[in-house]
């Protein structure tokens, strides 16, 4: 029988497990018990071998496939997560909320939803436990997420454009005092990182549709098209002006011309290409710089972290 017959797929290193038996001490480690909690550092190199396992208090153990379970298996079968985390309801931590997508743009219609998106802080008991806390509250029903507080941050530090338009909205819902900090502070987060991530998502998805139009030309997002158009329009003023804009006043009636198919494929590759070159010039002359201001948003972090100590 071979190795991946007879444990499967492998696990890998680093794989978080839990232990399913006890293991008696021996001269080279002490007993550790079932539901042990540990990470492997070493995979079988046969059937007749094992993984090793470093636990949390830096013990290693040798295990057998069938005497582990992957953490993640094992929350899936015990609800003790799903107890420990209904005891607290997360949306009880969101410190921010804003209305982003075509009504904050100014682009909407009798029809358009309202996309509410935000930040929450979950409290240090949960955040600091075994199970953690979800990356993101989403409804996606109702069309509202709530990220966690560090990947919204992480997100935004990556110049990330739907995370950077969620601080700069001029729709804000609701903001404690957390959040106002950390509006207070945007501007960290705003480096030439922006080109990247503005111009290189636009250039392509345009190579995407253009692919899906040699196969059929009738094939025209013109809603998604518009959207791209707008993004080159923000990426350009945030690396002018050093804020992000959120609102298209000044290019609404083009932009819903697009939206609505009256505008031709060759006019909107003409605007593109326009835009484009606008962008890398305002990307030679932009004053923001190389990468965000880590140190700052690292210290709001932090305090951040700090205040989630005194929730309940």
């Amino acid at each position: 029988m071979s190795q991946k017959q007879h444990f499967g797929q492998l696990l890998p290193v680093g794989t978080k497990v839990v232990t399913r038996v006890d293991l008696a001490a021996t001269s080279s480690h002490p007993a550790i018990p079932a539901g042990a909690v540990g990470s492997i550092v070493a995979q079988p190199v046969d059937g007749h071998h094992g993984y090793r396992v470093r636990m949390v208090d830096a013990t290693k153990g040798l295990y057998r496939r069938d005497q582990l379970t992957t953490l993640s298996a094992h929350q899936a079968r015990d609800d003790s997560s799903l107890r420990l985390l209904a005891d607290y309801d997360l949306h009880r931590g969101v410190i921010y909320r804003c209305i982003v997508g075509s009504r904050a743009y100014g682009l909407s219609h009798a029809g358009s939803d309202t996309d509410l998106r935000g930040i929450y802080l979950p409290p240090a008991r949960l955040h600091w436990s075994l199970f953690g806390v979800p990356e993101q509250l989403e409804d996606k029903e109702q069309d509202h997420c709530y990220w966690e507080i560090q990947k919204f941050i992480n997100l935004a530090l990556k110049a990330n454009p739907n995370i950077l338009e969620c601080l700069y909205t001029p729709l804000v819902v609701e903001a404690n005092a957390v959040a106002e900090q950390l509006l207070a502070i945007r501007a960290a987060f705003l480096s030439k990182l922006a080109y990247q991530t503005y111009n290189g998502y636009v250039l392509s998805q345009f190579k995407r549709m253009e692919k899906r139009r040699e196969k059929d030309p009738s094939d025209i997002n013109w809603k998604h098209a518009m959207h791209l158009i707008r993004l080159l329009l923000s990426g350009i003023g945030l690396l002018q002006r050093g804020e992000v804009p959120v609102a298209v006043t000044d290019h609404r009636d083009d932009l819903l011309a697009i939206r609505a198919g009256t505008w031709t494929v060759a006019q909107i590759e003409a605007w593109r290409l326009k835009l484009h070159a606008q962008f890398e010039q305002a990307l030679r002359d932009t004053r923001l710089p190389e990468r965000p201001d880590y140190a700052t948003v690292n210290h709001f972090l932090i305090e951040a972290r700090s205040w989630a100590t005194r929730l309940d």
